[in-house]
């Protein structure tokens, strides 16, 4: 066998295809569980004296980054299905390792001055 052989490497075209498939059953599953993330969040604010403003910017955010965070990793795990050799797989994994550090390093900033301004709104006196 070649050296270019050993290299190359390739996804039967059947296993693929439900591959793919699965991918996008996942991918109507976490539109659905979003839609209702959402419509869930919309009800208990509506509730209203029960919920705080800073709670609902937390839970906003929260959902906001589950969303990406998981579309991300949809993202990834259909690119390595299109990935010829494993050096692009490695590439690939890099590049998704990377983004996804960098972006819950921001993450974790964003969310640690949310919940900071909602205990310091929550520990004003009432007038």
């Amino acid at each position: 066998m070649s050296e270019e052989g050993h290299d190359r490497f390739e996804i039967p075209k059947e296993m693929r295809s439900m591959a793919e498939a699965s991918f996008d059953q996942a991918r109507k599953a976490f539109e659905k569980f979003v839609a209702t993330a959402h419509a869930t969040a919309g009800s208990i604010e509506e509730r209203g004296a029960t919920v705080r403003a800073g709670a609902k910017d937390i839970g906003a955010k929260a959902i906001s980054y589950a969303e990406k965070n998981v579309q991300a990793s949809l993202d990834y795990a259909q690119s390595l299905l299109h990935a010829k050799d494993l050096t692009e797989i490695m590439k690939l994994h890099s590049e998704y390792v990377q983004a996804q550090m960098r972006s819950l390093a921001e993450q974790a900033s964003e969310m640690g001055q949310i919940v900071s301004r909602a205990a310091m709104e929550a520990a004003k006196p009432k007038v």
